[in-house]
């Protein structure tokens, strides 16, 4: 028996399961309408890396309405893309049907895919509800992970900045509604990406990855 042998069945989750992913991410749009009380809300803003989880929740929230499960409604769609990073949201901005591939940059590095398989789609989604998309620099991204964090507590990864900072431009920019009840997507811990951050952030306490120096802390006894 090979050592390929022992993991015949095992799949690679971002190629060989991805419509698994894909329909999973579903239960985003099912859980918000869960704590809402079973009805949508007037809008949600979402990251894009492929495009699959905006489009998703769309689908999910129109499952839910031809499913009798929540109230007949009408929702928008916005979406957010990093600068470095943003072949959805130039498509959208320009007007083109087609999403040209790019080179991805930026620090938001959860959500470089140059080459967005479901971009199409979010395109469609977006624009068949009335809602936008946006894209921002690095620096708006992490302004955007201060403002989270300083209003609410809750600290982002990038992907969570970029979508935070979007939702300012567009409701400056006049394309969302500020006072329309909005679902925004927080999509990773900020744990996940704290050398974003780290020249702006000191840390609090520095503690040695060891037993020792857990016990030092007050951590173990």
């Amino acid at each position: 028996m090979s050592e390929t042998d022992e993991f015949e069945n095992t799949a690679f989750v971002n190629v060989n399961v991805r419509p698994y992913y894909a329909e999973g991410s579903k239960t985003l749009g099912f859980e918000v309408a869960e704590q809402l009380g079973w009805r949508l809300p007037a809008q949600y803003v979402a990251p894009m890396a492929s495009g699959a989880m905006l489009t998703k929740i769309n689908k999910a929230f129109g499952e839910l309405v031809a499913a009798g499960l929540v109230p007949e409604s009408t929702w928008r769609v916005f979406g957010a893309q990093s600068a470095g990073c943003s072949p959805i949201a130039t498509a959208f901005e320009n007007g083109w049907d087609v999403v040209r591939p790019v080179r991805a940059t930026g620090i938001a590095k959860s959500l470089n895919i140059g080459n967005p398989a479901d971009g199409p789609y979010a395109l469609d989604a977006v624009r068949a509800t009335g809602g936008a998309m946006a894209h921002v620099g690095d620096d708006e991204i992490l302004a955007g992970i201060r403002l989270l964090a300083r209003t609410t507590g809750v600290f982002a990864e990038t992907a969570g900045g970029v979508t935070v900072a979007v939702l300012r431009k567009l409701a400056e920019s006049g394309q969302l509604d500020p006072s329309a009840e909005t679902v925004v997507y927080n999509t990773g811990d900020g744990l996940k990406t704290l050398d974003a951050v780290a020249d702006r952030v000191a840390p609090t306490a520095v503690i040695p990855p060891t037993l020792s120096g857990m016990r030092d802390a007050g951590l173990l006894r």
